[in-house]
Order: structure tokens, then C-alpha cells, then sequence
């Protein structure tokens, strides 16, 4: 797998990847939804998304950019005081009423988030829709995990789509626990994979 770690220089790539990679998902199309059915301010939403997670040296991507995970690492959170203003900004203009249901479902994926250890946060892994089902963002993953390995170091992810969670578990992350969305009750699954130990699979419990 040749991947790279994105800079600001391939933010607008990034960002294409990821709005396109998340289109159709269960949770986040329906929360960036318009009532007047149009999606171009999704783009934005995700760009400011993306620029947060880009003041760490933690979001990958594939040569081509075919697929682009966004990490958030220890210590780290997913923007600046400044960033999420212009973020609930953005979608107080663009979701109006719906705006409040989508600051909701932050809380609530803010709340389900381990906290008595540090882990590598896992936020977003998107595979551009010309490129699925070739297994390109699963070998991404699985080359960030690879990295974090040595540092002993545990995993997080919320999986909005349940098709993926076999996928996930293969790499090694468990079922933690699960959480709905405020929009339409839809489950979030929280997954946990732990430290490994001396190069092989850690024997810590979840948190």
C-alpha cells in the first residue's frame, strides 16, 4: 500500500474524496441534508471537518487519493474553538432548524468517547465511490494500524454504516457500545481495538 500523510495542499482532494465517499451514508447524508434537497454545501461542512484533523501530521491518503482516513491522535480533538464556530455557522445557515438536531448527534458521538485512556481516534474512512470495492481504503486502514502498532497504542472508531463493522472487526476493532442518531434513531456502533503488546494482539479491556 503506498500511502502518504495529506497536507493542506491536498485538502481540496481530501475533501473530494470523503463527500463523495460519504454520499450515501446512513448517518452523515441525512444530518447534512437540506430540506430543499440540495447537497453542494456538504463539500463545505467537510472541508472544515478535514482542515481540523489537518493540524496533525494524522490524516492519510493513497497515492491518488482514492481513499483518505482521518485520524485524530492521542491528546488531539477534531477542531479549533475557532474552527467549530465557523463550523455551526455553516450549518445554521445551510440546515436552519436542523442545525440543533445535528449539534445533537456531536454530542452524543462526543459523549460515547472513551476517556480514561488515550487512543488514536479514528473519525473518517472514505474510499472515492470510482474506486470501491477493491479493497483500497480497508489496506489503508489496515497500513495506519501497522504504524500505530509499535507505539502500543489503542484504536477508536464509530461505525455509522453496519455493513462495515465485519470489516473493521477483521483489523482487529471490537463492538464497544452504540449510541442513535437525534434525525432517525439510526445506531452508531462504537468500536475498540486494543494496544498491541510486543507485537501481538494487547490483552487490555475496553475502557
Amino acid at each position: 500500500m503506498a500511502a502518504r500523510i495529506a497536507t493542506l495542499r491536498d485538502l481540496d482532494v481530501v475533501t473530494d474524496t470523503i463527500t463523495l465517499a460519504f454520499a450515501e451514508d446512513p448517518v452523515w447524508a441525512v444530518a447534512f441534508a437540506r430540506s430543499d434537497g440540495r447537497v453542494d454545501h456538504q463539500r463545505a461542512l467537510f472541508r472544515l471537518w478535514i482542515e481540523g484533523a489537518l493540524r496533525y501530521p494524522w490524516v492519510w491518503m493513497t497515492v491518488g487519493g482514492e481513499a483518505v482516513t482521518i485520524w485524530i491522535p492521542p491528546g488531539g480533538n477534531d477542531m479549533s474553538s475557532e474552527q467549530e464556530e465557523a463550523f455551526d455557522g455553516l450549518a445554521s445557515e445551510h440546515l436552519g432548524e436542523r442545525a440543533g438536531l445535528l449539534s445533537g448527534l456531536l454530542h452524543r458521538f462526543a459523549a460515547a468517547r472513551p476517556t480514561k485512556e488515550p487512543y488514536y481516534y479514528l473519525s473518517l474512512l472514505g474510499t472515492h465511490p470510482a474506486h470501491r470495492g477493491q479493497g483500497i481504503g480497508m489496506a489503508l486502514l489496515a497500513d495506519n494500524l501497522a504504524r500505530i502498532d509499535p507505539e502500543e497504542m489503542p484504536a477508536y472508531l464509530e461505525s455509522t454504516n453496519p455493513l462495515n463493522d465485519r470489516r473493521y472487526e477483521r483489523v482487529g476493532f471490537r463492538r464497544l457500545g452504540e449510541f442513535r442518531s437525534p434525525f432517525d434513531d439510526h445506531v452508531i456502533t462504537t468500536m475498540w481495538r486494543p494496544a498491541t503488546q510486543g507485537g501481538g494482539a494487547g490483552a487490555a479491556s475496553p475502557p
